[in-house]
C-alpha cells in the first residue's frame, strides 16, 4: 500500500502490486463478529479476543483502499466501520490501547486488555488517519 503512495500512475508494474493489495485484502473475510481480527488468523477460536494491533493496521489499510479508489467502499466500509468502533472500545479510561499482542510474545499466550505497547498507540492512530477521511 505505502509503495503504491509512491509508484508513479503510468508505471509499468503499478497493475500488479494494485492486484496484489486488492487479493491481500481479501482477509476481510475474516474479520470476526466483535470487528476485530485475532492472533491466529486461521484459528481464531485459539483466543477470547481480538489482537488490536493488527485489527488496526486492517482498519487502516482497508480504509486506505476506500479512500484511494482501489477497494469498494460499499464492501469495505461496513467492515471498516464495525473495527473503528471496536478498537475505540479497546481505549481504557486512561487512553491506553489494550489487547495488543506483547512485543515477541508467543502468539499461544493470551493477552487482554491490560497488555499494550506503543506500536498498538501507533497504529490505531494511524487507523484514526484514514478512517477520519472516510466521505
Amino acid at each position: 500500500m505505502r509503495l503504491l503512495e509512491e509508484l508513479p500512475e503510468d508505471y509499468l508494474e503499478r497493475p500488479f502490486y494494485e492486484q496484489l493489495f486488492k487479493e491481500m485484502s481479501g482477509v476481510l473475510s475474516l474479520q470476526k463478529e466483535d470487528g476485530l481480527w485475532r492472533a491466529s488468523l486461521l484459528n481464531p477460536d485459539s483466543y477470547s479476543g481480538g489482537e488490536v494491533s493488527g485489527s488496526e493496521f486492517f482498519c487502516y489499510v482497508f480504509a486506505w483502499g476506500v479512500n484511494n479508489g482501489l477497494l469498494d467502499g460499499g464492501t469495505y466500509r461496513p467492515a471498516i466501520e464495525k473495527c473503528w468502533i471496536a478498537l475505540n472500545n479497546c481505549v481504557n479510561e486512561e487512553g491506553r490501547v489494550g489487547w495488543v499482542q506483547p512485543i515477541g510474545a508467543d502468539p499461544r499466550k493470551n493477552f487482554d486488555e491490560d497488555s499494550w505497547e506503543v506500536y498498538g498507540t501507533g497504529a490505531f492512530l494511524l487507523a484514526g488517519s484514514e478512517v477520519i477521511k472516510l466521505q
